[in-house]
């Protein structure tokens, strides 16, 4: 699973998910996995998304992950008391704003690429679409 090697901070804030995203653009691959709703995607999901990704294009053509989930998330024990403190961090994610490019692939046909990606986003909790490079 991706996580960051190290961090500054143990735990952080949950933040807000308002607003767009900056990277909207296929910039490396020749077809994209465009988000078109926010949502926090774990480690798991993207792991599972990447082997869906590998395996339905049978390891041709070059995937990019555009996303890292660097997000800790904490969760208390199950028999924790009210008032006892933040939760030990249970794994981390990635947030995940509308316009957000998730995964570029290139070196496919299109319909090889475009079944690969739907595939990819049946594995996400969050809307996506898939887009070719202008």
């Amino acid at each position: 699973m991706l996580q960051p090697s190290r961090t500054k901070y143990r735990k952080q804030f949950r933040g807000k998910m308002k607003g767009l995203a900056s990277g909207h653009l296929v910039t490396f691959g020749e077809y994209g996995l465009k988000a078109t709703s926010c949502a926090w995607v774990t480690s798991h999901q993207l792991e599972a998304a990447r082997k869906c990704i590998t395996h339905a294009t049978k390891r041709n053509g070059r995937l990019w992950i555009r996303i890292f989930p660097d997000k800790p998330i904490t969760q208390k024990g199950a028999g924790a008391p009210l008032g006892a403190g933040k939760g030990d961090v249970k794994g981390y994610v990635a947030v995940v704003r509308p316009g957000r490019i998730i995964f570029e692939v290139a070196g496919l046909p299109s319909a090889a690429a475009t079944q690969a990606l739907r595939l990819a986003a049946a594995k996400l909790p969050l809307k996506t679409t898939i887009l070719a490079k202008k």
